[in-house]
């Protein structure tokens, strides 16, 4: 069961049109095109070790991560990578894996044709692959033996490891300007062009343009904001969205969640990664449940109910409606393995939780199935609104254990077998 989502043709009202781009297959999981922006992430084990990294792309792919990327940077990484694919289909966990290659990756894929084969696409950064003629060696090396397997290639630039040669052409022809640039807009031409150029080369050496996605991640946010929209001007490769080294806790998911908006809003964006450095023994899935719900606050995906829930003011008289909504909230998410199986659909379920008669009943109508809990000074029983139309008062004790049995109810009949009908 996969989450739904916006198709191409119809984003929610309000939003621009999205970017056509080209459709890359990855491992069976279509990128670009029609598909559904794509949720990655990747993994901080060290590859060589198969138990390790094989528990921990289970665990994003279960929490939603649709390919997985690992690091294949010498040859114990290399050589264990057919063995963590291996294991991974024998647990049913089919998710793309993707090798990220630095420096060497055109040696490690020559002494290790199983790795190559076992991956759903490569990844590489042309800038750090060698120094003039080498580096064109090794890229077209490279190349090739992703032309020969049939593998896409994602071609990743980061402003920390720029082409320095390219940066440096791009300086000099800027200090002779009448009136240069400043040094970040100079950064960010060299980082597209290093981009393009790349997979322009890469298709001359017989790589498709189908098999060819764009990254170009920056950790300033308004310089990274600033590339990919040009770079979606001029060219209809399928685009991965990340703000590079994002940082930890809330300022990490901020300045991802700034950074990605703007784009996603345009329409700008194939697959997304939130590059959140985790706290010590910290939840490495975090991430994974950024993008989704990053996606799914801009209308353009839905992968869990959502629970819509006023933050409380003087109006309301207790914790109630807070104590319901957190209930509410984690019956959702412990029934939803079981509804997803069983009501195909019910993650677009909406349900408003709200304290007092000011916004409650009108937020109440607007979701699926919403309550107003009772504020300061209201009678002492709680509205319920099912599809717009207020359908029960409740009240007593029993509120909570009402209202979530009403709940099931309406997701049985809305998403089960007689809904459908």
């Amino acid at each position: 069961m996969t989450a739904s989502f916006v198709p191409f043709d119809s984003r929610p009202s309000g939003l621009p049109p999205r970017r056509k781009s080209r459709q890359v297959s990855v491992g069976g999981v279509t990128v670009g095109g029609a598909a559904p922006i794509r949720v990655q992430s990747m993994t901080d084990t060290d590859t060589a070790d198969v138990a390790a990294t094989v528990a921990q792309v289970k665990l994003l792919a279960e929490s939603g991560s649709e390919i997985v990327r690992v690091t294949v940077n010498n040859d114990a990484a290399a050589a264990a990578v057919p063995e963590i694919k291996r294991r991974l289909d024998d647990l049913g966990c089919h998710v793309p894996l993707v090798g990220d290659f630095h420096f060497i990756g055109h040696q490690l894929l020559r002494r290790h044709p199983d790795c190559a084969r076992a991956l759903a696409k490569l990844r590489i950064n042309p800038g750090n692959i060698g120094k003039g003629p080498r580096r064109d060696d090794n890229f077209r090396a490279f190349i090739e033996i992703a032309r020969e397997l049939d593998k896409p290639v994602r071609i990743g630039v980061n402003a920390g490891s720029l082409d320095q040669e390219v940066l440096a052409r791009k300086m000099d022809a800027n200090a002779r300007l009448q009136a240069p640039l400043a040094g970040d807009e100079v950064e960010r031409a060299a980082l597209v062009e290093s981009a393009l150029a790349s997979a322009e080369a890469a298709v001359e050496l017989g790589l498709p343009a189908d098999k060819i996605i764009i990254s170009c991640k920056v950790s300033r946010l308004p310089q990274m904001v600033e590339a990919y929209r040009e770079i979606a001007r001029r060219c209809d490769f399928p685009l991965h969205l990340g703000l590079t080294e994002a940082g930890m806790g809330t300022k990490g998911m901020v300045a991802t969640a700034a950074a990605l908006s703007p784009l996603l809003y345009e329409g700008i964006g194939d697959t997304i990664r939130a590059s959140l450095t985790p706290e010590p023994g910290g939840d490495r899935a975090r991430e994974v449940r950024l993008c989704q719900d990053l996606l799914q606050a801009l209308g353009l995906r839905s992968f869990r109910p959502a629970v819509t829930a006023c933050p409380g003011c003087g109006r309301t008289t207790s914790a109630l409606f807070r104590e319901l909504a957190q209930d509410i909230q984690d019956h959702l998410d412990a029934r939803l393995p079981e509804w997803k199986a069983r009501y195909p659909g019910v993650d677009a379920l909406r349900v408003a939780v709200m304290g007092c008669v000011v916004n409650g009943p009108g937020e109440s109508r607007a979701a699926d199935i919403g309550i107003s809990l009772p504020g300061s000074g209201e009678s002492p029983r709680a509205p319920v609104f099912v599809d717009g139309e207020r359908v029960a008062l409740l009240e007593g004790s029993a509120i909570a254990r009402d209202f979530l049995q009403m709940v099931e109810a309406y997701v049985a009949k809305k998403w089960g077998r007689e809904g459908k009908r």
